[in-house]
């Protein structure tokens, strides 16, 4: 809008009202006072805020605006709508898709976000970033969901407090990539429910192809919030399914029950430069088309994504070694260079997460989008956590997907489940593969195998499945 104001304010003749408002109306380089000033005088009706936001969203543009007030007033489309009072918390904005009408296909003028479904996203521009707001354009433009002021204030403050004193105990992990052993640029712990979990996830269960070391037991409060995070996440899968995926079905592999946390990731930034690089994450116990509810405390950050657009062959066999590690921990600085190189080739879309938000990131996210944290030149303090942001991760680890069931490759280790993103004719398999490569000290094979799912997702094995079954995680929320 600073573009718009550029020139000092002229005074607005009365005699000839209409014609001096045509005149003016000529100067794209008035000043957003006189521009309001014009519209005020041909709108009298419509709030002052209310043509603001119109004229931002028609670049600046009087004639543009006027018009299309106009044909809004000829279709007796109501403007006047008492809008909703600001957000107080930090990164949160109203939605403009209220104020900004477009032609249904019925030939009337609706709001836009009323066809938000029949919309096509605007493409990202080369070398931009689109930063998104509000609940609305978020589910639009990505494959999210987002729940501002998800915990009443004092539960998510507590669980901030608690988590803060927790987090002296996170630890950062070593990761193996081109022979160099490098350090995740945060620190984060997982949390499960019971001790016998805590004993599967430090000796049976894998992480970069390594087993965990610093795993813990569930706290009250992060225990006690996942019943609401359940209960709003399997709302917004729904709700997903109903009103974005073709024919109002899930998604091909992704599961017909009920989401269960029974695992979660807390991370923990401490400062501006703590990050993570572009990535998916690890489907190996989610399996395919996941969704992960995402709990931001503390300091607010941008959470960026970009889409995975498949390449050609050639140029999918030169990246294919950049990309072979899914885990954001193991990014090397040229992997994490030749990865925001990429975002900015193709565009990326900013969502602003603020302290007490749910992001929800639906079934299409690790197959077909990036996802990262990005580095902040400055962030505001939070009066609780400082420059620290915590960020809690829930996690539906299925049980068929269970570490005594899965692949091991020629080492003895356990395979991991990845989908191949950049090849056009193998776009959307799924494989198990090695990955001991990645675990310092340690070497690697070739192993590799196709997976195979049934509709629900759950894995096809060749071989007959072991009698015995496997110990399975605990929910969070049956466990209480």
């Amino acid at each position: 809008m600073d573009s718009f104001v550029s020139r000092k304010r002229r005074r607005l003749s009365n005699s000839g009202e209409e014609s001096s408002l045509n005149q003016e109306s000529s100067h794209p380089d008035d000043s957003t006072d006189i521009k309001l000033a014009i519209l005020l005088s041909l709108f009298p009706e419509i709030k002052q805020d209310e043509l603001l936001d119109v004229l931002v969203s028609c670049d600046g543009s009087v004639e543009t605006t006027s018009a299309l007030l106009s044909t809004q007033a000829i279709a007796s489309t109501p403007l006047t709508k008492k809008r909703a009072a600001p957000a107080s918390s930090l990164g949160m904005q109203t939605s403009l898709s209220s104020h900004v009408f477009t032609t249904a296909e019925d030939g009337t003028m609706k709001p836009i976000n009323e066809t938000v479904k029949k919309r096509r996203p605007p493409p990202t521009k080369k070398g931009q970033t689109l930063h998104l707001y509000s609940p609305e354009d978020i589910a639009a433009y990505t494959p999210c969901t987002i729940v501002h002021n998800f915990l009443p204030t004092e539960a998510a403050n507590a669980l901030l407090e608690e988590l803060l004193d927790e987090s002296k105990y996170f630890q950062r992990y070593d990761f193996q990539v081109f022979n160099r052993t490098v350090q995740s640029p945060h620190t984060h712990a997982v949390y499960v429910s019971t001790p016998e979990e805590h004993r599967q996830q430090t000796s049976e269960y894998t992480y970069g192809g390594t087993y965990r070391s610093n795993v813990r037991q569930a706290t009250p409060k992060l225990r006690s919030v996942s019943r609401q995070v359940q209960t709003v996440v399997n709302e917004e899968i729904q709700k997903r399914i109903r009103d974005v995926y073709p024919g109002g079905n899930k998604l091909q592999y992704q599961s017909s029950k009920e989401w269960k946390p029974n695992a979660a990731f807390v991370n923990c930034y401490d400062g501006p430069t703590e990050s993570v690089g572009y990535h998916s994450d690890e489907l190996t116990y989610l399996g395919p088309h996941p969704v992960i509810g995402s709990l931001s405390l503390g300091v607010a950050r941008e959470f960026r994504v970009r889409r995975i657009v498949a390449q050609g062959e050639e140029e999918a066999n030169r990246e294919a070694n950049e990309d072979k590690d899914t885990s954001p921990s193991s990014k090397s600085t040229e992997s994490q260079e030749a990865s925001a190189a990429r975002a900015d080739a193709q565009g990326q879309i900013s969502i602003h997460l603020p302290h007490n938000s749910l992001l929800i990131m639906h079934a299409e996210m690790q197959e077909e989008w990036k996802h990262s944290i990005a580095p902040a030149q400055t962030i505001s303090p939070h009066p609780i956590s400082g420059n620290r942001r915590i960020n809690i991760t829930y996690r539906w680890y299925r049980d068929t997907l269970h570490p005594r069931y899965t692949p091991r490759c020629r080492c003895g280790q356990h395979a991991i489940l990845r989908c191949s993103q950049r090849k056009q004719e193998t776009r959307g398999r799924y494989m198990w593969m090695c990955y001991a490569g990645f675990a310092p000290g340690k070497e690697g094979c070739t192993f590799f195998q196709w997976a195979e799912f049934d509709d629900d997702g759950n894995p096809v094995w060749d071989k007959k499945r072991i009698e015995d079954d496997a110990p399975t995680l605990a929910n969070f929320s049956a466990s209480q």
